[in-house]
């Protein structure tokens, strides 16, 4: 017994020192290294820095040979000898308007690339003023991120458009969602390219490239499209989400690279079909290539300006343009927010194969998915995600209660049967075989699982964890309120008791933001804790009295509405349990145990008052069995009465009524 109180007590301490190493020592790093860098964003938008030209080969200009016969993406890179602000890089073009319903920006005509998108629905903070998210940046500012299609030549003295070429457009056009904008190139040897460029009323944009051939020769052309990214982004640094590139491409399946993982060289996919692209948390950037025609995917990194390059990029094969007709091909190309309808919706309608896994949705995939759809669907219903976590919780609870129903029982009966498993310890302890018979045989006659305890809770990680992941990657819970100082359910509670919730105009420092809803979160687990005396053993006993305490300070980084399901499960648990105890004769002092916690004295006379109860009740149920048992035998000896006989009456039968006047 000593030797499995060891190995328990072991498993506990070290599960808590890796919690709380990889919290302290991994995620607040990471989410105050996050903090900085988008200090340092926000600051290199609003000032000009000068960068000298390095010339470092740009992401997308290797010359390795490729599947075409060595044709490759043309770089990314714009050659800028300056390094400016956002919008002084918007001046460096000419520009078309884009104005929708979700999107504003503009289309830059040098290089025909979409590269100004600022999200009008979504901002940087809960604050309603404060800045829009910018998603797409052009060349020459801070943080470039574009994307661009447009034609290889396979002879290259063939001119094509590129990233310098400027195109025309009509005048005062605008790019909404009912008007598409046509730009025009002409090459000067009788090639005249157009590229029109629509959008919807949400974040899906179309780009339809066509070459007219007017010459005397035919010409061969390769179509490309890329998402090019300079610099790496601030990432929010947990290993549950993948933030950097990403595609679904052919029998790979689902490719997740992250930023650092192309150092080692460019990889590549043949494939027909799917989609890749750039990832972050909420945003993205994905090229939808046409799903019925064969291409090569790419992901590709390099040097341009001195900042490191991503690139997601694909080449199809070539196309003939033969004198006298027209080529047209169409792409298509994703940049917005990963909203779970509108990604579902895409998938449907254009056929796009698993779209919706631009969404870090996990290995818990079929559960994460589902327990959104209950979420979002208590939510349109009562319109506060807060109270549809409480609804969903009910539900998985009612789920889980026959499972926890039977644990509960379960652990009564163990509680019940304790001075006779203490017996048997006592009589066998010198041999653990017999030990073990014995117990198996007790749990067999009083219909007791040891088991049955542990099944809800490893029943139920899955769903904590599928509900983790609802709450940490899906743009559904970005600054969505609950109630009073909670106004974002995906960020920490911003309270903290070390500056009495915001009495003390004190900032304590992250890995003191203990906040009120950890707080309650501590206190209920500790009192469902205290359901059952703590254990007789010291070690133990301190064990569980600081386990809401570490629980607290780990969760105190997790997002809100996590912490309020889990506050908010733990009360239904301690409900429930409760009575289930109380129904199975066991009457619950919470106060005493909580009293014995503290004191090693009050502990031991808690535990030998309770194995005298325990015994006392034994002894009662054994006696009452024994009684009962002694008045069936009683019964069994005594003779039984013989059944009298019936005797036939000889006696007529009377007539009945009124026969005499019938006659």
């Amino acid at each position: 017994m000593m030797g499995e109180n060891r190995n328990y007590i072991l498993a506990i301490a070290l599960s808590l020192i890796i919690l709380i190493g990889w919290q302290y020592f991994y995620a607040i790093p990471q989410m105050e290294k996050q903090q900085a860098q988008e200090e340092l964003q926000q600051q290199a938008q609003g000032t000009q820095v000068q960068t000298p030209q390095t010339g470092d080969q740009a992401a997308g200009s290797s010359t390795q040979p490729g599947a075409n016969g060595g044709v490759q993406v043309p770089g990314t890179a714009q050659q800028t000898s300056t390094a400016v602000t956002r919008e002084a890089a918007l001046k460096q073009s000419p520009r078309v308007v884009l104005d929708t319903p979700s999107l504003r920006g503009s289309i830059a005509l040098q290089g025909g690339r979409i590269d100004d998108v600022i999200l009008k629905d979504y901002r940087e903070t809960v604050e309603p003023t404060s800045p829009n998210i910018v998603l797409l940046s052009p060349s020459g500012a801070p943080n470039p991120y574009y994307a661009e299609f447009g034609w290889v030549a396979e002879d290259t003295n063939t001119p094509v458009p590129g990233n310098q070429t400027l195109w025309s457009a009509p005048s005062g056009a605008t790019l909404t969602q009912d008007s598409p904008v046509t730009l025009t190139w002409d090459n000067g040897q009788g090639l005249m390219f157009s590229r029109q460029i629509s959008v919807d009323e949400n974040y899906m944009f179309t780009v339809t490239d066509s070459v007219e051939n007017t010459g005397d020769t035919a010409t061969r052309l390769f179509p490309y499209g890329l998402v090019s990214r300079h610099g790496e982004p601030a990432t929010s640094g947990f290993f549950i989400l993948h933030e950097g590139l990403i595609g679904v491409l052919g029998d790979e399946g689902l490719v997740e690279i992250d930023y650092d993982d192309l150092a080692d060289g460019p990889q590549t996919f043949p494939v027909t079909g799917g989609w890749l692209g750039i990832t972050d948390k909420y945003w993205a950037a994905a090229l939808v290539p046409s799903q019925d025609n064969p291409y090569e995917g790419r992901f590709i990194s390099g040097v341009a300006n001195g900042k490191p390059t991503y690139q997601a990029d694909f080449l199809r094969d070539a196309v003939t343009v033969a004198p006298g007709t027209t080529t047209t091909v169409t792409e298509q190309v994703f940049a917005g927010a990963k909203r779970v309808d509108l990604l579902n919706g895409y998938q449907d309608q254009y056929g796009i194969e698993k779209f919706d896994l631009l969404i870090d949705w996990g290995w818990f995939y079929f559960l994460t998915k589902p327990l959104f759809y209950v979420i979002d669907y208590f939510f349109k219903l009562v319109g506060n995600f807060g109270v549809s976590i409480l609804i969903t919780t009910v539900l998985i609870k009612l789920v889980f209660f026959p499972l926890a129903n039977k644990s509960y029982v379960s652990m009564s009966r163990m509680k019940l049967v304790q001075p006779q498993m203490m017996e048997m310890r006592e009589k066998y302890k010198d041999d653990k075989l017999k030990q073990q018979q014995a117990m198996m045989e007790l749990y067999k006659k009083e219909k007791i699982n040891p088991l049955s305890g542990c099944l809800p809770i490893v029943l139920q990680i899955p769903v904590f964890f599928a509900l983790y992941k609802v709450l940490f990657v899906t743009i559904e819970m970005r600054h969505a309120p609950f109630f009073g100082w909670i106004q974002d359910l995906s960020a920490p509670d911003p309270t903290t008791i070390f500056n009495l919730f915001g009495l003390i105009p004190w900032d304590p420092p992250s890995f003191l933001m203990l906040g009120a809803w950890p707080l309650i979160m501590g206190i209920t687990m500790w009192v469902q804790m205290r359901l059952n005396p703590p254990p007789p053993d010291p070690t133990q006993a301190m064990i569980f009295n600081w386990m809401p305490v570490v629980f607290t300070f780990m969760l105190a980084s997790f997002p809100a509405g996590l912490v309020i399901y889990w506050s908010w499960n733990n009360t239904l648990s301690v409900l429930q349990q409760y009575t289930i105890m109380r129904r199975q004769g066991v009457k619950p002092d919470i106060f005493g145990n909580a009293l014995a916690s503290f004191s090693s004295k009050k502990r031991a006379e808690l535990a030998e008052k309770e194995a005298a109860k325990l015994k006392a009740d034994a002894e009662k149920r054994k006696a009452a069995k024994a009684a009962a048992d002694a008045d069936a035998e009683s019964d069994d000896d005594e003779p039984k009465p013989k059944p009298a006989r019936k005797r036939k009456s000889k006696a007529k039968p009377s007539k009945p009524a009124g026969s005499e006047a019938g006659e």
